[in-house]
Protein backbone atom coordinates (compact mmCIF):
# COMPACT_ATOMS: atom_id res chain seq x y z
CA UNK A 1 0.00 0.00 0.00
CA UNK A 2 1.37 3.48 -0.99
CA UNK A 3 1.57 6.31 1.53
CA UNK A 4 1.20 10.17 -0.18
CA UNK A 5 4.66 11.55 -0.30
CA UNK A 6 4.59 15.02 2.48
CA UNK A 7 4.11 18.54 0.71
CA UNK A 8 6.98 20.11 -0.21
CA UNK A 9 7.91 22.79 2.44
CA UNK A 10 9.94 24.63 -0.29
CA UNK A 11 7.43 25.38 -2.57
CA UNK A 12 5.64 28.77 -1.40
CA UNK A 13 2.39 29.55 -3.45
CA UNK A 14 1.90 33.58 -3.44
CA UNK A 15 -1.75 34.53 -3.65
CA UNK A 16 -3.51 35.80 -6.42
CA UNK A 17 -2.42 39.72 -6.74
CA UNK A 18 0.32 39.54 -4.16
CA UNK A 19 3.11 41.56 -5.05
CA UNK A 20 6.47 39.94 -5.46
CA UNK A 21 9.46 41.68 -4.96
CA UNK A 22 12.26 42.26 -7.13
CA UNK A 23 15.29 42.34 -4.57
CA UNK A 24 17.22 38.53 -4.56
CA UNK A 25 17.27 36.81 -1.08
CA UNK A 26 13.89 38.83 -0.05
CA UNK A 27 10.77 37.07 1.78
CA UNK A 28 7.43 38.16 0.45
CA UNK A 29 4.99 39.16 3.04
CA UNK A 30 7.86 40.39 5.91
CA UNK A 31 8.43 43.48 6.60
CA UNK A 32 11.41 45.83 6.82
CA UNK A 33 13.88 43.52 5.07
CA UNK A 34 17.55 45.21 3.97
CA UNK A 35 18.02 45.04 0.68
CA UNK A 36 21.40 44.75 -0.65
CA UNK A 37 22.17 48.73 -0.73
CA UNK A 38 20.76 48.72 2.68
CA UNK A 39 23.05 46.79 3.47
CA UNK A 40 26.35 48.27 2.11
CA UNK A 41 25.12 52.63 3.20
CA UNK A 42 25.03 50.46 6.69
CA UNK A 43 28.51 48.74 6.90
CA UNK A 44 29.98 52.19 5.40
CA UNK A 45 28.33 53.73 8.31
CA UNK A 46 29.16 51.72 11.22
CA UNK A 47 32.87 52.11 9.98
CA UNK A 48 32.89 55.73 9.89
CA UNK A 49 31.56 56.68 13.00
CA UNK A 50 30.57 60.31 14.04
CA UNK A 51 32.91 62.14 16.03
CA UNK A 52 31.45 63.79 19.08
CA UNK A 53 32.18 67.83 19.55
CA UNK A 54 34.97 68.51 22.21
CA UNK A 55 34.40 69.55 24.99
CA UNK A 56 35.50 73.05 25.88
CA UNK A 57 38.06 73.83 28.23
CA UNK A 58 36.09 75.38 31.79
CA UNK A 59 38.25 78.95 32.79
CA UNK A 60 40.28 78.62 34.69
CA UNK A 61 40.94 82.10 36.56
CA UNK A 62 43.81 81.05 38.39
CA UNK A 63 45.86 80.98 35.08
CA UNK A 64 46.21 85.04 34.97
CA UNK A 65 48.61 85.00 38.01
CA UNK A 66 52.05 83.85 37.74
CA UNK A 67 53.57 80.45 39.21
CA UNK A 68 57.24 79.47 39.17
CA UNK A 69 56.89 76.44 37.05
CA UNK A 70 54.41 78.29 34.48
CA UNK A 71 55.81 81.66 33.95
CA UNK A 72 58.48 81.26 35.74
CA UNK A 73 60.35 85.14 34.56
CA UNK A 74 56.98 86.80 35.49
CA UNK A 75 57.60 85.05 39.06
CA UNK A 76 60.71 85.77 39.56
CA UNK A 77 60.44 89.18 38.44
CA UNK A 78 57.75 89.98 40.68
CA UNK A 79 59.38 88.78 43.56
CA UNK A 80 62.62 91.54 42.77
CA UNK A 81 59.89 93.96 42.84
CA UNK A 82 58.37 92.96 45.94
CA UNK A 83 61.21 93.14 48.06
CA UNK A 84 61.91 96.30 46.58
CA UNK A 85 58.79 98.09 47.17
CA UNK A 86 59.25 96.77 50.75
CA UNK A 87 62.99 98.44 50.98
CA UNK A 88 61.51 101.78 49.50
CA UNK A 89 58.58 101.55 52.19
CA UNK A 90 60.51 100.76 55.22
CA UNK A 91 63.97 101.20 54.79
CA UNK A 92 65.35 104.67 55.90
CA UNK A 93 63.94 107.15 53.78
CA UNK A 94 67.80 108.86 52.48
CA UNK A 95 69.38 105.49 51.74
CA UNK A 96 65.69 104.89 49.84
CA UNK A 97 66.46 108.14 47.98
CA UNK A 98 70.33 107.77 47.14
CA UNK A 99 69.15 104.10 45.44
CA UNK A 100 66.52 105.39 43.43
CA UNK A 101 68.59 108.12 42.71
CA UNK A 102 71.79 106.00 41.94
CA UNK A 103 69.09 104.33 39.44
CA UNK A 104 67.60 106.94 37.78
CA UNK A 105 67.90 106.59 34.11
CA UNK A 106 68.54 110.39 33.41
CA UNK A 107 71.49 112.07 30.89
CA UNK A 108 73.83 112.07 33.50
CA UNK A 109 73.52 108.29 34.18
CA UNK A 110 73.16 107.34 31.02
CA UNK A 111 75.99 108.97 29.85
CA UNK A 112 78.33 108.14 32.50
CA UNK A 113 76.85 104.32 33.35
CA UNK A 114 73.95 103.42 31.10
CA UNK A 115 74.28 99.67 31.25
CA UNK A 116 73.68 100.18 35.55
CA UNK A 117 70.93 102.82 35.43
CA UNK A 118 69.05 100.73 32.47
CA UNK A 119 68.69 97.39 34.49
CA UNK A 120 68.93 99.19 38.43
CA UNK A 121 65.73 101.24 36.94
CA UNK A 122 64.01 98.63 35.80
CA UNK A 123 64.11 96.90 39.50
CA UNK A 124 61.60 99.46 41.56
CA UNK A 125 58.12 100.69 41.10
CA UNK A 126 57.08 103.79 40.95
CA UNK A 127 53.92 103.96 43.10
CA UNK A 128 54.18 100.94 44.68
CA UNK A 129 52.79 97.26 44.66
CA UNK A 130 49.17 98.82 44.57
CA UNK A 131 49.81 100.86 41.36
CA UNK A 132 48.00 100.52 37.85
CA UNK A 133 51.40 99.25 35.90
CA UNK A 134 52.13 96.77 39.07
CA UNK A 135 49.13 95.19 38.73
CA UNK A 136 49.36 95.64 34.63
CA UNK A 137 53.15 93.99 35.19
CA UNK A 138 51.41 90.59 36.48
CA UNK A 139 48.23 90.22 34.60
CA UNK A 140 50.04 91.14 31.05
CA UNK A 141 53.32 89.48 31.37
CA UNK A 142 52.00 86.56 32.91
CA UNK A 143 49.49 86.01 29.77
CA UNK A 144 52.42 87.33 27.48
CA UNK A 145 54.57 84.68 28.94
CA UNK A 146 52.25 81.58 28.66
CA UNK A 147 51.99 82.65 25.13
CA UNK A 148 55.45 83.32 23.78
CA UNK A 149 57.90 82.37 26.48
CA UNK A 150 59.80 83.74 29.28
CA UNK A 151 62.96 84.17 27.48
CA UNK A 152 61.23 86.37 24.35
CA UNK A 153 58.50 87.88 26.71
CA UNK A 154 62.04 89.30 28.98
CA UNK A 155 63.02 90.40 25.33
CA UNK A 156 59.80 92.31 24.67
CA UNK A 157 59.93 94.05 28.67
CA UNK A 158 63.61 94.93 27.70
CA UNK A 159 62.94 96.28 24.68
CA UNK A 160 59.92 98.55 25.46
CA UNK A 161 61.97 99.98 28.38
CA UNK A 162 65.54 100.53 26.14
CA UNK A 163 63.93 102.41 23.50
CA UNK A 164 61.47 104.48 25.44
CA UNK A 165 63.87 106.06 27.88
CA UNK A 166 66.17 106.89 24.98
CA UNK A 167 63.45 108.12 23.06
CA UNK A 168 62.87 110.42 25.84
CA UNK A 169 65.77 111.15 27.50
CA UNK A 170 68.12 111.79 24.62
CA UNK A 171 66.14 114.52 23.50
CA UNK A 172 66.41 116.64 26.46
CA UNK A 173 70.24 115.74 26.45
CA UNK A 174 70.26 117.69 22.96
CA UNK A 175 68.16 120.41 23.87
CA UNK A 176 70.25 121.28 27.22
CA UNK A 177 73.58 121.09 24.60
CA UNK A 178 71.74 123.44 22.19
CA UNK A 179 70.69 125.86 25.06
CA UNK A 180 66.60 125.49 25.07
CA UNK A 181 66.78 123.95 28.50
CA UNK A 182 68.79 124.58 31.74
CA UNK A 183 71.94 121.62 33.17
CA UNK A 184 69.16 120.94 35.88
CA UNK A 185 67.16 118.74 33.87
CA UNK A 186 69.86 116.43 33.11
CA UNK A 187 69.67 115.45 36.69
CA UNK A 188 66.17 113.67 37.80
CA UNK A 189 64.22 110.58 38.85
CA UNK A 190 63.12 108.58 36.39
CA UNK A 191 63.00 104.74 37.33
CA UNK A 192 59.84 102.00 36.68
CA UNK A 193 58.60 99.56 35.13
CA UNK A 194 55.82 101.22 33.32
CA UNK A 195 57.74 101.56 29.92
CA UNK A 196 58.07 97.61 30.19
CA UNK A 197 54.71 96.85 31.06
CA UNK A 198 53.43 99.16 28.00
CA UNK A 199 55.68 97.74 25.32
CA UNK A 200 54.48 94.07 26.80
CA UNK A 201 50.42 95.40 26.63
CA UNK A 202 51.08 96.24 23.03
CA UNK A 203 53.01 93.04 22.02
CA UNK A 204 49.57 91.18 23.74
CA UNK A 205 47.07 92.77 22.02
CA UNK A 206 49.01 91.46 18.86
CA UNK A 207 47.90 87.94 20.26
CA UNK A 208 44.64 88.37 20.97
CA UNK A 209 41.36 87.25 19.40
CA UNK A 210 40.12 91.25 17.94
CA UNK A 211 37.40 91.28 19.88
CA UNK A 212 40.13 91.33 23.25
CA UNK A 213 42.97 93.45 20.87
CA UNK A 214 40.33 95.92 20.44
CA UNK A 215 39.22 96.78 23.61
CA UNK A 216 42.51 96.04 25.01
CA UNK A 217 44.02 99.11 22.95
CA UNK A 218 41.21 101.29 23.37
CA UNK A 219 41.43 101.63 27.25
CA UNK A 220 45.29 101.49 27.67
CA UNK A 221 45.64 103.91 24.96
CA UNK A 222 42.98 106.24 26.06
CA UNK A 223 44.17 106.64 29.82
CA UNK A 224 48.16 106.90 28.47
CA UNK A 225 46.65 109.52 26.10
CA UNK A 226 44.37 111.27 29.35
CA UNK A 227 48.10 111.08 31.23
CA UNK A 228 49.89 113.25 28.18
CA UNK A 229 47.05 115.47 27.90
CA UNK A 230 46.72 116.44 31.76
CA UNK A 231 50.52 117.65 31.11
CA UNK A 232 52.06 116.50 34.48
CA UNK A 233 55.26 114.70 33.12
CA UNK A 234 55.01 114.46 29.76
CA UNK A 235 58.31 112.99 29.08
CA UNK A 236 57.19 109.99 30.85
CA UNK A 237 54.25 110.18 29.23
CA UNK A 238 55.33 109.72 25.60
CA UNK A 239 58.09 107.61 26.85
CA UNK A 240 54.38 105.27 27.77
CA UNK A 241 52.97 106.03 24.21
CA UNK A 242 56.68 105.19 22.24
CA UNK A 243 57.27 101.73 24.28
CA UNK A 244 53.01 101.06 23.74
CA UNK A 245 54.25 101.67 19.91
CA UNK A 246 57.27 99.32 20.36
CA UNK A 247 55.19 96.43 21.44
CA UNK A 248 52.52 96.82 18.97
CA UNK A 249 55.74 96.65 16.33
CA UNK A 250 56.69 93.39 17.29
CA UNK A 251 53.39 91.57 16.71
CA UNK A 252 54.65 89.99 13.30
CA UNK A 253 57.66 88.32 14.93
CA UNK A 254 55.03 87.29 17.92
CA UNK A 255 52.97 85.69 15.81
CA UNK A 256 55.87 84.02 14.18
CA UNK A 257 56.90 83.23 18.00
CA UNK A 258 53.35 81.60 18.78
CA UNK A 259 53.77 79.19 15.72
CA UNK A 260 57.04 77.50 16.46
CA UNK A 261 56.42 77.40 20.21
CA UNK A 262 53.25 75.39 19.15
CA UNK A 263 54.34 73.22 16.60
CA UNK A 264 57.38 72.56 19.04
CA UNK A 265 55.35 72.09 21.68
Amino acid sequence: MERNAPPDKTAVTAPAGAPVSDAPGLLDGVPRQRGPRESLDAGVRESHPVREPRLRTPPRPWRLLPTPTGTPFTFGYAVVLCVTSLISAYADPALVHALLQGSSTDVAHLVRTPGLVLVGSALWVAGGVASAFTIGFVLVLTALERRIGGLRTAGVFLLGHVLATLATEVPVGLAVLAGHLPDSSLHRLDYGVSFGVAAGTGALAGLLSPWLRVPLLAVFGGMLLQDLLAFTDPMTNWGHLIALAVGIATWPVLRRWRVKRAVGS
